[in-house]
């Protein structure tokens, strides 16, 4: 009697330890599917997929499965990105086409207003150039609201001079503050910094254009550059009437437009613009501001590869 108690024991011992083992190499299976399934997921969110092979019947079903769903993403993705650039495509060529008719009636207007120094043909091509002006403002914002809706604004930050963007979106903004007699004064050193010198020029002069807009004729504005340990800051000072604080968290809203700036031309892109291409880049923006007081723009960009993102694949807004 005590022997088959022994043995019955010893069978329920080894009974135990098999299951116990079979758990053990299940559970162990599981997290290796996961496993793999968790890095063909990872692989595929950074664009560098690849097919997953498992040969356990069950895994294979599921991973083929997925395999098929990612193939059936990067067709996808390929028919959007070929779209996208047919409409950047598009719209580069309307705005082409209108815009250089548009640019040879405000010459003929000047030609026409030299002409006429005085009397009713110089008032008509003075009021023929002023309408130019507004049709040509409105089809810029027109483009830029078409690059953002689209998510067309490509973005490939390196390594490039402070001095180089700040010398691009001065000159955006050097005939309007000319007709206003508004001095930009620079002080932006030899800073370097990691970004697209394009898109960030971009956003700097959307910056300026703002500050010249609701600055006074014959006024001034600051454009400074101050170095930290991970960013650069680009610091836009003008003596405007300033922002209250209950506005100064909606103005980089898209669309927003203060009661208070409805008189002024814009559509309430720009610095949502601003905030877009900087975010993109691992850089951010803040405002100081007080109503009477002007207001204080800073851009911050990074000063490292690593905090950009360097110069890996184009990032679309």
């Amino acid at each position: 009697m005590a022997g088959y108690i022994a043995i019955a024991a010893a069978a329920a011992v080894v009974c135990l330890v098999a299951i116990f083992a079979a758990r053990r190499h299940y559970e162990k299976r599981v997290k290796e599917t996961y496993r793999h399934l968790l890095e063909t997921l990872d692989r595929a969110l950074s664009g560098k997929r690849g097919d997953v092979r498992f040969d356990e019947s069950m895994d294979a079903a599921l991973t083929e499965r997925l395999n098929r769903l990612l193939r059936a993403y990067d067709v996808n993705h390929d028919a959007a990105g070929q779209e996208r650039d047919a409409m950047k495509t598009l719209i580069s060529d309307i705005s082409h086409q209108i815009r250089t008719p548009l640019a040879n009636i405000m010459l003929y207007s000047d030609l026409l207003r030299e002409k006429e120094a005085e009397g009713k043909g110089a008032a008509l091509a003075g009021r023929i150039r002023s309408q130019s002006e507004k049709l040509d403002f409105f089809m810029k914002e027109l483009v830029r609201t078409s690059y953002i809706q689209q998510e067309m604004i490509s973005m490939s930050p390196s390594m490039t001079d402070v001095e180089e963007i700040v010398d691009m979106a001065c000159q955006m903004v050097e005939l309007a503050a000319m007709k206003k007699n508004i001095t930009i004064l620079r002080n932006s050193g030899d800073e370097r910094c990691c970004a697209d010198s394009r898109w960030t020029a971009e956003a700097l002069g959307n910056v300026l254009d703002n500050a010249v807009k609701y600055s006074d004729e014959g006024a001034s504005v600051q454009v400074e550059t101050v170095p930290y340990e991970s960013f650069v800051c680009i610091r836009v000072r003008d003596f405007g009437p300033g922002i209250r604080e209950d506005e100064q968290g909606k103005i980089f809203q898209r669309f927003y437009r203060s009661d208070d700036v409805r008189d002024k031309p814009g559509f309430g892109i720009g610095l949502y613009l601003v905030r877009e291409i900087l975010g993109k880049q691992g850089g951010y923006v803040k405002v100081e501001s007080e109503p009477g007081k002007g207001t204080t723009m800073k851009l911050f960009l990074p000063r490292y590869e690593e905090l950009a993102g360097g110069n890996g694949p184009e990032r679309y807004l």
